[in-house]
């Protein structure tokens, strides 16, 4: 066999010859490109399964875990929530826009396959520092990838009519050749109404139904599963494109098809094409399917066999019909202006058929496609260069003059405002965004006005983090602390954490320094999950996500994005987390007397230009601790704010910067230790409370009966003017220019 063919499909000479064993034979260029998509590193998790195990998915709550196109979770004894996070990294790459706009397709329709209305979006995101642009070589500027990627998100949410309510974007070099661009959808449904992946006897008939299709996407699973050079402009034609208007229709289509019980199962066609969406299907079922390819509506003309099956062209739907209702099912498509045929049906030979003008073109065991892929136990070696990162000591840095320090981290473009972001997101169409961009979390209404009917007085609260520097420089410890910080920010909201979907971004897993990094923080992330009972229902891997230049290969940092999903009773139930009136006291809550450290801050990268440093345990008890006591007392905190990016000054700082008001504060914090420590440390556990004075000797009495430590710092200003005292050091300076240099970054 041709190894640059096989090359092009992503196989190894070993995986070829694991093929031939499987199926008897050498399979023929159209099995070959099966092969190739399902057994890619992005449908068949060849090199990370091993290490998912670890997580846990089950509690009484969940109703759907991994294994199907998105997680369920129950809120109530009505109503659940179908969510999933995935990556869509190098088409995001290759074509900005288009790259982002079918992410966001893509992970919608993988929400609504499971019954769900889809009713918000979130989007998790990482580039270069915009600031290094014009120094780099054979690496793409990061401007005009960021505004092509925020564009294409708006625009398919916007068109489509589900609100991006969320995320969170960070800027660091080592982004640069490979962002990031992690997609989230959240639905809401009936609990006793999931539809899944699957048929439920032989004979039923699969029904293709949404856009037709073209030439766009062929090879897309496989490009997703290679690393970055400079040659990758010439895989833009694996990008597929996007049209939200279809999308919208084929919503609406899918969930009136549901309503009236006219289909038994849904599949939404993904990675792979028709061949992932047909064999995944027949796997799940426990069957065989029949594929006729001429069926298939088109919209190019002279579109091979190997084309039609792989091709990835968005909006397409794969049903699955009793022959009674074929008829139902494609007149409703039609209504809303879709393409809508027949394409296959059920067997009970286990094995995928695929027949294009009465001639068979494939022919292989959906086991071998769908379930024996090779598994890998990469080698994994501790990195080397961790000896020199764990070596730093912060009492070597130089001090620095503090107010200059708070300018300089507001400015980061990871640190300051990202309303130049998300103002180009429609976050409140649907009118259920109750805490919109821009806070902690989102929390949404479940509420839906048209079929199916949903109203409860529950709300939703999500939140996305992945500190990509912390697992970095220790990924066991690391992968704990983006768990934590992920749910931290969920339950500071007043919410319950119900479960997470994850992203794990890695670079090269043929890098054993790259799969160590893997293993240890999936194991932390595992244990973090475990001990503060949200279990993992749903989720992704994305791995090559690494640029090869002439001289060296860039990985990115490990980042496991993490979104977590939590419940609240009601709307008034939802703690902002921005003050709310002159004279309310700030209280610190958490870790307050425990030692300050700066290793692995922004105040570190951008005052001192290192990232380097330990990251000591994150202490999961108290987390729950304050999770139970901020769910006890909301009805007298008025808002919380947790520390993390920019540390405690940042914190205190962003909750008196709401859009129509700028507060004052006046801080007062009795610190032994250096104030650029006390101030910029981003490891310890601590909320930013404020309550209203009368308030506080109620909440005080909880803290202590909790053992949960604080500090009484200061008091909220009408006047927009900030007093600061830390140990030794007092400053004053205008609120509104420090908001100023918060709010304008942009790009």
């Amino acid at each position: 066999m041709d190894e640059k063919l096989l090359s092009a499909h992503g196989l190894s000479l070993e995986e070829y010859k694991r093929i031939i064993q499987l199926i008897g034979r050498e399979p023929n260029e159209i099995e070959l490109g099966i092969f190739g998509a399902l057994w890619s590193e992005h449908c068949s998790y060849k090199s990370s399964k091993p290490f998912l195990k670890n997580f846990p998915t089950q509690a009484p709550w969940v109703l759907q875990g991994p294994g199907e196109n998105a997680g369920v979770v129950e809120i109530d004894d009505k109503y659940a929530v179908a969510f999933k996070i995935e990556s869509h990294n190098h088409p995001s790459y290759i074509e900005p826009f288009h790259g982002s706009a079918t992410g966001v397709g893509g992970i919608i329709r993988d929400v609504l396959s499971m019954g769900a209305r889809p009713v918000c979006a979130f989007d998790s995101l990482r580039f270069g520092d915009p600031r290094e642009d014009g120094k780099r070589e054979f690496i793409k500027d990061a401007k005009p990838i960021v505004q092509g990627v925020v564009k294409g998100i708006g625009f398919y949410g916007n068109c489509i009519g589900v609100p991006t309510v969320g995320g969170e974007v960070v800027f660091d070099e080592v982004y640069a050749g490979n962002p990031l661009v992690n997609a989230f959808c959240l639905g809401i449904l009936r609990k006793d109404r999931i539809f899944r992946a699957r048929a439920t006897k032989v004979g039923q008939k699969m029904i293709l139904v949404g856009s037709a299709t073209g030439r766009d996407g062929i090879h897309g699973a496989t490009m997703a599963s290679a690393e970055f050079s400079k040659d990758t402009e010439e895989k833009r034609p694996n990008v597929q494109i996007g049209d939200p208007f279809y999308g919208k229709r084929l919503i609406e289509c899918t969930l009136e098809v549901m309503d009236k019980n006219l289909i038994v199962g849904c599949q939404d066609f993904g990675a792979a094409g028709l061949a992932g969406s047909t064999s995944e299907l027949g796997s799940k079922s426990n069957m065989g399917v029949k594929v006729y390819l001429d069926r298939v509506p088109l919209r190019e003309e002279g579109m091979t066999p190997y084309e039609i099956l792989l091709s990835e062209s968005q909006e397409r739907m794969l049903y699955v019909v009793d022959d009674d209702k074929v008829e139902s099912v494609l007149s409703t498509a039609r209504w809303y202006g879709l393409e809508a045929a027949v394409i296959g049906e059920t067997t009970d030979t286990k094995r995928m058929e695929v027949f294009f003008k009465n001639q068979k073109v494939a022919d292989l065991p959906i086991s071998a496609i769908v379930d024996e892929a090779p598994v890998y136990e990469r080698p994994r070696k501790k990195p080397a260069y961790l000896e020199k990162t764990r070596a730093f000591n912060q009492d070597t840095l130089e001090e620095v003059d503090i107010l200059d320090a708070i300018k300089k981290v507001l400015s980061s473009p990871t640190i300051s405002k990202k309303e130049w972001v998300y103002s180009q997101y429609d976050y409140e169409v649907g009118i259920n965004t109750v805490i919109k961009p821009g806070s902690d979390s989102a929390v949404l209404r479940v509420k839906w006005a048209v079929k199916p009917q949903i109203d409860s007085e529950k709300a939703i609260a999500i939140s996305s983090d992945g500190n990509g520097r912390w697992v970095y420089l220790d990924a066991y410890e690391g992968g704990k602390r983006v768990v934590a910080e992920s749910v931290r920010n969920v339950y500071i909201t007043g919410a319950k954490p119900l479960a997470i979907t994850d992203c794990l971004n890695w670079g090269n897993p043929e890098n054993p320094e790259i799969m160590w990094q893997f293993e240890q923080a999936t194991k932390g992330m595992a244990d973090a999950c475990k001990i503060l009972d949200v279990p993992v229902i749903s989720g992704n891997v994305s791995l090559y996500n690494e640029t090869v230049l002439s001289d060296k290969r860039i990985n990115i940092y490990p980042t496991p994005i993490v979104v977590t999903v939590g419940v609240l009773d009601s709307v008034q139930n939802a703690i902002p987390s921005f003050y709310q009136e002159e004279g309310d006291l700030v209280v610190l809550v958490g870790e307050v007397d425990k030692s300050p450290m700066v290793d692995a801050s922004e105040y570190l990268k951008e005052v001192h230009g290192k990232v380097l440093g330990k990251i000591p345990p994150v202490n999961l008890e108290l987390e729950k601790k304050l999770g139970d006591f901020i769910r006890e007392n909301r009805h007298i905190i008025k808002s919380s704010h947790d520390v993390s990016d920019g540390g405690l000054i940042t914190a205190l700082l962003e909750s008196a910067f709401l859009d129509e008001k700028t507060f004052g504060l006046e801080i007062s914090i009795d610190s032994k230790y250096r104030v650029d420590f006390e101030l910029f440390d981003e490891l310890r556990t601590i909320i930013v409370l404020s309550v209203s004075p009368e308030n506080l000797d109620d909440l005080v009495n909880s803290l202590e009966e909790k053992n949960i430590s604080y500090k009484v710092v200061g008091k909220v200003l009408g006047e927009p003017s900030l007093r600061l005292n830390v140990g030794s050091i007092s400053l004053e300076e205008d609120m509104e220019v420090l908001k100023s240099i918060w709010k304008n970054v942009s790009l």
